[in-house]
């Protein structure tokens, strides 16, 4: 193979223009194509800043043109050549350089190829799995390439961002202390004090306090994080999360800043105009209006509560479950009163996924008459009830579910977000942003037969409710905050408890005992009695949020090297067993069943 010795690349192969025309320029990439016209060879050769159309010809460089006659698909070349402008019939409209060509006199084969196990492409129909195992071909693809400069670009215009306002980028300990409190930690067994482990950080929640406490008042960094967790399109092993956290300053001021930070970015990288401020929702009436904490408000439909109106009826399905605890909600899909009964049906298969039993419907028809299989059961009176309760006009289609709160809030509206696709309700190319705030502080858990945090125990109560505290944790709600793109949580955070005395009444309102809490929290409890300042914080996952401004539909395509959803990474074959001599340097002694091959269930 030869080399570039003495040659230096001009400049990409995407970056040439009719400005060069004349002159010699020196370039270097992969072959995309290469075409045979007997006595002119035409490659396309490309590099990360495009692709631009060499000529090769006898008459130009002979030896050139030979080893041209080499050279296939994704061999590495560096050529020597003169630019010029392409013929009227030849210019090629749809490539940035398609009005200019390269007339090849030097050519060097850099390195050969194997013929690549799909195309470099964009667009490309190819499994998942034999992308992720060939990544380093995968991210030749244009689109790929694209992907991770813009992230490098948004990440660039956060830096800046925090920058000019006073923040300092400091790195935080990528082993710690395992304090498990949500989701599983991975842990990283320690040689030289054996029996002992270090886990890898879930976030860097306590130390980012502690820098807090140290006074350094603004931190933030670009953090790699680990949860050991189910995993799902916008779920990863281990993700990047922009960290942040500031001294003296409130709820108003971080959302504020965190909206011109946004506004920023997304007009230096996407040159979108975003409008600021954020509308806010307060969790209660996020979930009573669409069952969910993060909703999609880039079109208009709401759940109407039918309870109160339907408490007194003698229809069995909804009294019973009235009578029980639970709620009857509805939603209006305008102009979808024509619905084929099929459809319908299709949808009380599509409800009971999320648990419902079954889902009612009522069409109030243009000509004034109704499609409704509950008639019978409520009377004509009582079903133009609910349907003025639901605005209803006619042409539009009442859907209608009972049962307990936490599966109407889920199944309506999972419900909610298929008709709104049905019906071509979102525009996939709008941004969508609101402050969900006032999240419950606690939820309960069934398994643990305890109150947990809904956030992380650190999270600071509002203030009217710190009475509840240890007599009904269910009243108490959080000073936290999550940002919302399009239906999906971007970040989230909160106000952060900064007082010894509050923070020991939380750990034992979600039954943290005091010598629990020193065991696994103790150095920052210790650091409160040193004076720690008010503080708060929020953390954005990058991953998630460059997907959702590239409008994919998987944090895997922003991410360089991904696991996949069975958190294997099919690239290096990792995780792997590892030799019985490092086993016993770490005095760890692996006594499992043998199973299948991890890879052969990838």
């Amino acid at each position: 193979m030869e080399t570039m010795a003495g040659m230096r690349r001009s400049c990409g192969c995407g970056k040439v223009t009719e400005n060069d025309c004349g002159k010699e320029l020196t370039l270097a990439g992969w072959v995309n194509t290469r075409r045979d016209h007997g006595g002119l060879i035409f490659i396309d050769l490309r590099d990360r800043s495009g692709i631009v159309q060499l000529v090769l010809s006898p008459q130009y460089g002979e030896e050139a043109f030979h080893k041209a006659e080499g050279v296939r698909s994704e061999y590495v070349l560096a050529v020597k050549g003169k630019v010029r402008e392409r013929s009227a019939d030849t210019v090629n409209p749809k490539m940035k350089t398609g009005k200019v060509e390269v007339v090849v006199s030097e050519l060097r084969v850099l390195n050969k190829a194997k013929t690549p196990p799909f195309y470099v492409e964009d667009g490309i129909d190819v499994d998942e799995n034999v992308r992720l195992k060939y990544r380093y071909i995968d991210l030749r693809r244009p689109e790929m390439q694209n992907h991770l400069i813009m992230r490098h670009k948004i990440v660039h215009e956060m830096r800046t961002f925090l920058d000019e306002n006073d923040f300092l980028e400091i790195e935080t300990p990528m082993l710690t202390k395992s304090t498990p409190e949500g989701a599983r930690d991975y842990l990283v067994p320690s040689r030289v004090n054996p029996g002992k482990f270090y886990a890898l950080p879930q976030s860097p929640q306590l130390f980012k306090q502690l820098l807090m406490v140290s006074g350094l008042e603004r931190y933030f960094q670009v953090a790699r994080c680990f949860r050991d967790e189910d995993l799902r399109a916008d779920r990863q092993p281990e993700f990047t999360q922009l960290d942040m956290e500031l001294s003296f300053e409130d709820q108003d001021f971080i959302l504020d800043l965190m909206e011109h930070m946004m506004q920023r970015v997304f007009k230096k990288v996407l040159n979108r105009d975003i409008e600021i401020p954020f509308k806010r929702i307060k969790w209660d009436d996020a979930m009573n209006l669409y069952g969910s904490d993060k909703p999609d408000l880039r079109f208009d439909m709401h759940f109407y509560n039918i309870s109160d109106l339907l408490r007194d009826t003698g229809f069995k399905v909804f009294r019973s479950v009235l009578d029980n605890g639970g709620v009857v909600k509805a939603i209006n899909v305008k102009g979808d009163a024509a619905i084929p009964r099929r459809e319908l049906d299709g949808l009380v298969d599509y409800v009971g996924h999320y648990g419902a039993k079954g889902l009612a419907w009522i069409g109030f028809n243009e000509d004034g008459s109704l499609k409704c299989q509950i008639t019978k059961f409520l009377g004509e009176d009582k079903i133009r009830e609910i349907g003025k309760a639901c605005e209803a006009e006619k042409g539009d289609l009442v859907l209608i579910i009972a049962d307990k709160p936490k599966v109407v809030a889920q199944a309506l509206g999972e419900l909610r977000l298929e008709m709104a696709r049905r019906m071509n309700l979102i525009d996939p190319n709008e941004f969508c942003f609101r402050w969900v705030t006032d999240f419950p502080m606690f939820e309960y858990s069934e398994e643990e037969h305890r109150y947990v945090a809904e956030h992380h125990p650190f999270t600071a109560p509002r203030d009217e409710d710190v009475q509840h505290l240890l007599t009904d944790p269910s009243k108490v709600y959080a000073k936290a905050y999550d940002m919302v793109l399009n239906g999906v949580e971007a970040g989230g955070g909160s106000l952060r408890i900064y007082q010894e005395d509050l923070q020991e009444k939380v750990f034992k309102a979600i039954g943290i005992s005091q010598e629990e809490a020193e065991q696994k929290f103790g150095f920052l409890l210790d650091a409160f009695k040193y004076g720690a300042p008010p503080h708060a914080g929020i953390a954005l996952g990058l991953d998630r949020l460059v997907m959702l401004m590239l409008h994919l539909d998987s944090i895997r395509d922003v991410i360089a090297f991904p696991k996949t959803q069975s958190a294997i990474d099919p690239l290096t074959q990792a995780p792997s067993t590892v030799a019985d001599k490092q086993l016993k340097e770490l005095h760890i002694k692996v006594d499992i069943k043998k199973e299948k091959d991890l890879f052969e269930k990838a």
